[in-house]
């Protein structure tokens, strides 16, 4: 069943890939300022960027490690500037935060594996 690597890669791949478009926008750049984010103007872009490049590396498996760094790179300082959800006194809204908070963990565990394993068969690291 190596092709459930590849699935994996590819699901894996697309929140980065599909949402790294949104880092480019007005939009994202005033929520991240918003929040508190310094310098939001560059490290919005920034951090789109790691997040393409890091879901494509995925996605293709081509220097897949690397790319998992910059997923790792990306979701570490995102994860606890932007869902601080212990600093949230509304109800909702801490349990909103903390489940985002909760998702990005596990995707930066995800990372972590990929990081150790690579991309798997079916990938440009692994052609023959």
């Amino acid at each position: 069943m190596p092709f459930v690597a590849l699935l994996g890669r590819i699901l894996y791949s697309a929140i980065f890939i599909l949402s790294s478009f949104q880092h480019f926008t007005k939009g994202m750049i005033t929520y991240a300022a918003n929040q508190g984010v310094p310098l939001a103007s560059f490290l919005v872009p920034a951090s789109g960027v790691l997040a393409l490049l890091g879901g494509l590396s995925i996605l293709l498996g081509y220097k897949a490690k690397l790319g998992a760094w910059l997923i790792a790179l990306f979701l570490i300082p995102i994860t606890f500037a932007m869902h601080e959800f212990w600093k949230e006194t509304d109800p909702m809204v801490k349990m909103t935060e903390q489940i985002m908070f909760m998702k990005n963990i596990s995707m930066l565990g995800a990372a972590f594996l990929i990081t150790y394993f690579g991309a798997g068969p079916y990938s440009l690291d692994n052609r023959n």
